[in-house]
């Protein structure tokens, strides 16, 4: 098959690689254009693409009638879109023999949206997976064309899932791919009554709720790692709150303390780190001091004043 392969981000690289290794003709890679004036280094489907030899293509839409235009002339059968960051328009799908097919990170219709992979690992889901999707206008509505499945880790980060999802989704293109080829794809309807949307996170969205259990902040900070990362705020005897990264947690089986005590206070700050949540305790492993290099707790312990009894900040 001829194939105008379309990405920008890293999700969608283990199959670009994968269909130049195929019989299949990758034609050109097309992929968001650069933002602002700054020279910001390559995306890393433009990186991958230039490494296999491959033409690089960067519109500033693919929706525009110019870029149809050019779309249409490369005369492909088919379009293979994964982290590309544009929604297509009708038209834009109609420019190849077979239209396009969509690599999506989640099992849908759950997760519809730009972060699917944050929001299985926030909501602390025990299966995730890969969808392949004939593509319309409507943002990851398609008929689903195959699916792959992975169980989820319950101490691997947002990053490490996705990471896997990506290789994984790569066999699962090549199958729709070569079933579409042999015209034996069958195409189902997704329930829209079981989809749920994963919108895209932001920096503030990164600040822990001490307030909630343990199990449930383990999840956010997992869910927030590699972007934008969990985060709270540290009482410090002189000047304001030092803003703490943190990006690795367990739970503290057993937890608990002399008497009731506030979600967000220090349980213990020598040996280890151990915050009380809503329900349980946390013991924090790998944090970032404002300004400083990321370093396990206890070494952030030796030059932090943090004493038990002092109260982790939950607002901006």
């Amino acid at each position: 098959m001829r194939l105008v392969v379309m990405g920008t981000g890293p999700f969608a690289v283990p199959t670009l690689r994968a269909l130049q290794a195929s019989e299949h003709e990758v034609l050109v890679v097309v992929a968001r254009p650069p933002r602002g004036r700054r020279r910001e280094p390559a995306p890393p489907m433009v990186a991958a693409a230039e490494e296999l030899g491959l033409p690089v293509w960067r519109p500033e839409s693919a929706n525009l009638s110019e870029s149809q235009e050019r779309l249409r002339g490369y005369e492909a059968d088919l379009m293979v879109v994964c982290d590309y960051g544009e929604i297509l328009k009708d038209a834009t799908l109609g420019v190849t023999r077979l239209g396009g097919v969509n690599l999506h990170g989640s099992l849908l219709p759950k997760y519809r949206g730009a972060a699917p992979v944050q929001w299985a690992v926030l909501n602390g889901d025990a299966e995730s997976g890969s969808t392949v999707i004939q593509m319309t206008p409507g943002l990851d509505a398609g008929p689903s064309l195959g699916q792959s499945r992975l169980a989820i880790d319950p101490h691997e980060t947002a990053g490490e899932l996705e990471e896997r999802l990506s290789e994984a989704g790569a066999p699962l293109v090549l199958r729709v791919i070569g079933e579409l080829a042999a015209g034996t794809a069958t195409p189902e309807l997704q329930d829209k009554s079981q989809a749920t949307k994963a919108p895209r996170l932001s920096k503030e969205q990164g600040l822990v709720d001490w307030s909630r259990s343990a199990q449930k902040i383990k999840n956010h900070i997992r869910g927030m790692a590699p972007w934008p990362r969990a985060f709270t705020f540290v009482p410090m005897e002189k000047g304001e709150p030092l803003r703490l990264v943190i990006d690795r947690v367990d739970v503290v089986e057993g937890a608990g303390a002399p008497g009731p005590v506030a979600p967000g206070t220090v349980l213990e700050a020598k040996e280890r780190l151990v915050v009380a949540c809503g329900e349980g305790a946390l013991e924090l492993l790998d944090v970032q001091p404002a300004g400083k290099r990321r370093m396990a707790a206890t070494d952030f312990l030796r030059g932090a004043a943090i004493k038990p009894g002092n109260s982790m900040r939950t607002d901006l």
